[in-house]
């Protein structure tokens, strides 16, 4: 026990610096996704019993993850803080394991510690570590997986597998993988039948979403937007770009890039058994999401982001000391301004702190409204609208009426009836400064093309259409949202 302790203290340390590093977003209040689906999911669990969620569309992600949250609720008493450390939780087990996954592939704990502090500091690990949503967890089982693999306890890593299966359905890629390595492995092939669990686990789950919602996958508009949509030609494409420039050079994550493709051949590191499955799983991870998920998001990648780390690490490793600090120093001071500094085209807010410039933003904007306009119904698009109608989700004290347009493109607001507004709020949904890519032509064609993208309401035409004037726009680090109000009578 004590040599295994005298291992793991300097992974653990970083485990409890990432926590103690949250400590100023613990009662942030959720954001997008959270609120609109997997927060309102765990409620139902943790008030109804419903497995299937009824106050949010029911989806094809199974609810380990959301029953995770109702019981911490159940021991803790429901709060934002408690969402957040029990994610948290999990995010400091995957920093662990990430190490021991670097130590069974490398062998050397010093590359294993590198691994594992440049995950601590990569922003999309440390935005969505404690964030209530799927793919952390998913990645927390992914590399616990590998791990047991690699050590050959093949009941064990099935068990993780299912876990996996159960956090996030896409984590199927995982078994199947190893149980297509064991059935080209005459020494290991009896292990194969452990990774059917996984399948038929995640068979029960589909078998009683379609019992209790009739589809397959929960909701019809899901399954369209998460494989129709996904699947068309350009946007597919264009995913899979995104996937390898956000995994291999964003963030001066090229500097680790360069190290392996310096390395790769030269050295032969990533020649073994071991590192042929790592590389397996992490080209089918990339082309499974890069196909799948209209939304295209990044923290879909969460899940082979620790292994890209360990072969950065190793890659490291196998240069000059000299060059080994200065690439590491590089990447370090790379993921650390990431965490800040967005790029110059549209990303999501969750990938670094932009993600909380949001949320304080809304919550300015949410205790304005409750204040001021506490029995005026707001119009303005989701998620506002949930955060305003349900004071759990941290914006308000109260509950505040909330009419949901679709979207804010001029098109949507220019159709409603001027005179049944009287509040409307306006804010940045996409990422687009003025020294941004959106700001050329050929850039918002394509998007309008094949992302239906479409330009905001401005502030002129709201007073023009709905003869409103502006209340009070706040900024924060280029992101922005504005209250509009419709001016008192005169006497």
């Amino acid at each position: 026990m004590k040599p295994l302790a005298r291992a793991l203290w300097l992974p653990a340390s970083f485990a409890a610096i990432f926590f103690l590093a949250h400590l100023p977003y613990l009662h942030l209040p959720y954001f997008w996704d959270e609120l609109g689906q997997f927060v309102p999911a765990a409620l139902d669990i943790l008030r109804d019993g419903a497995w299937v969620p009824h106050s949010t569309v029911p989806n094809a992600h199974p609810p380990e993850v959301m029953a995770y949250l109702a019981l911490t609720w159940r021991v803790f008493g429901y709060s934002i803080a408690a969402t957040r450390s029990a994610m948290l939780v999990l995010g400091m087990l995957a920093l662990v394991f990430t190490f021991l996954l670097g130590r069974e592939l490398t062998r050397d704990r010093a590359t294993a510690v590198i691994a594992a502090l440049l995950l601590m500091l990569d922003p999309l690990f440390y935005t969505q570590g404690m964030m209530a949503q799927l793919d952390m967890p998913a990645m927390l089982f992914t590399v616990l997986a590998l791990v047991l693999f690699f050590l050959d306890w093949h009941a064990a890593a099935a068990a993780a597998c299912t876990a996996l299966v159960l956090a996030k359905e896409t984590g199927a890629l995982v078994p199947l993988v190893f149980g297509l390595v064991l059935l080209f492995d005459p020494d290991r092939r009896k292990s194969v039948v452990f990774y059917l669990a996984p399948f038929a686990a995640l068979g029960v789950w589909f078998l009683f979403l379609w019992r209790s919602t009739g589809h397959l996958f929960g909701d019809p508009g899901f399954t369209q937007y998460n494989t129709w949509y996904s699947l068309n030609p350009v946007r597919a494409s264009l995913s899979l770009v995104r996937r390898f420039y956000y995994l291999f050079l964003e963030d001066l994550r090229w500097v680790g890039t360069l190290a392996i493709l310096f390395t790769w051949r030269r050295e032969r590191l990533y020649t073994s058994r071991a590192w042929k499955i790592v590389w397996c799983f992490i080209a089918g991870h990339i082309l499974l999401v890069s196909l799948l998920g209209g939304a295209g998001l990044e923290r879909y990648l969460l899940p082979v982001l620790p292994l890209v780390y360990i072969a950065m690490a190793a890659a490291f490793a196998a240069i000059t000391p000299m060059w080994r600090a200065v690439g590491v120093s590089a990447m370090a001071v790379g993921l650390i301004a990431g965490l800040f500094l967005n790029p110059p085209f549209p990303m999501p807010f969750e990938n670094n702190l932009a993600m909380a410039d949001f949320v304080e933003l809304h919550r300015d904007a949410a205790q304005l409204l409750e204040k001021s306009y506490p029995d005026k119904t707001v119009y303005t698009a989701w998620p506002l609208t949930q955060a305003l109608r349900d004071p759990v989700f941290g914006y308000v004290d109260r509950k505040l009426s909330a009419h949901e347009t679709s979207d804010l493109h001029f098109s949507t607001l220019n159709a409603l009836d001027p005179k049944s507004v009287d509040v409307l709020v306006l804010y940045s949904r996409t990422w687009e400064p003025s020294w941004g890519v959106l700001q050329w032509g050929p850039a918002r064609t394509f998007l309008q093309r094949f992302y239906e993208y479409e330009r905001q309401m401005s502030p002129d035409e709201v007073r023009e259409h709905f003869g409103l004037v502006p209340v009070q726009r706040w900024i924060q680090r280029g992101q922005w949202i504005e209250v509009f109000a419709r001016p008192a009578k005169p006497g």
